[in-house]
């Protein structure tokens, strides 16, 4: 009787996500975009009071209705790869609104936090800090309490070997390798940085796990052009645990705040893998 029961409630529900489907494929993208763009900033679009309207109708379109319903992606994901793109590209007035966008679909104020965050080692602190600032002004707005909880998972004596133990499994040794022929010491200073740094101070704080880490910077890679950094971290982001498919996806999804022509050699590094 339980079987019977089971297997009628996972029919039903295969049914409504058909049914929802093709609903979906029966909306156009005019429609899409709207829906989307509701979802994500609480209503629709202002057009009486845009000066530019036709290009904003074109992103929205493009955006909301065709690159946000393309590839396996959650809404999540999506906007957390924006907020770190952003981030990197400086662009703080749209950082501002994706962040409230994330905010509306659920995502944590400490989610926003640790992509920006994670950005420090990829694009210095100063950026960092703009962004920081921009998103702690959407937080004050929306009455949430300063300073966030602490996330740090390690102290002096131990940030080193945590984030060796994160970057060996992801990169092996082959930071060391590429610098060991260094002069004046900086052979041995500057992998520890990066391993003390990046893998320790950042890598190993909570919230976001390393796979999710991963991906977001390797988005970020792709948005300063950085195609060495780019297939290494392609190759971290498979070691973490993301398919290509994800890869793919997540390079889609930064087209319309990169271009094409750097999303698309991001697409062919990865093929190449």
């Amino acid at each position: 009787m339980i079987g019977i029961i089971l297997s009628m409630f996972f029919t039903t529900l295969i049914m409504a996500q058909n049914e929802q489907t093709l609903e979906t494929k029966k909306m156009d993208r005019i429609e899409l975009s709207k829906q989307k763009f509701s979802e994500l900033f609480g209503q629709l679009p202002d057009t009486i009071v845009e000066n530019d309207p036709e290009l904003m109708e074109i992103l929205r379109r493009f955006i909301f209705g065709e690159v946000f319903y393309t590839c396996n992606l959650s809404d999540k994901q999506r906007e957390l790869i924006t907020i770190v793109s952003l981030t990197a590209q400086q662009t703080l007035s749209q950082l501002k609104s994706h962040i409230q966008a994330a905010l509306n679909i659920g995502i944590t104020p400490l989610e926003v936090r640790e992509a920006i965050y994670q950005c420090a080692p990829f694009i210095g602190f100063p950026k960092t800090l703009n962004a920081v600032n921009a998103m702690n002004e959407v937080f004050t707005a929306k009455n949430i309490k300063l300073p966030l909880e602490n996330e740090g998972t390690v102290n002096e004596a131990n940030r080193f070997d945590k984030g060796l133990e994160i970057q060996t499994e992801l990169y092996g040794n082959e930071i060391k390798e590429n610098m060991k022929t260094l002069p004046d010491s900086l052979n041995e200073t500057l992998p520890r940085f990066l391993t003390e740094m990046c893998f320790g101070d950042f890598y190993t704080r909570q919230v976001l796990d390393v796979k999710t880490r991963e991906l977001l910077m390797l988005c970020v890679l792709v948005t300063i052009n950085s195609q060495p950094q780019i297939k290494s971290h392609a190759l971290g982001n498979i070691k973490a645990g993301n398919k290509k498919e994800i890869l793919f996806a997540a390079m889609v999804q930064c087209i319309p705040y990169i271009g094409f022509p750097a999303a698309i050699n991001a697409i062919n590094i990865i093929k190449s893998l």
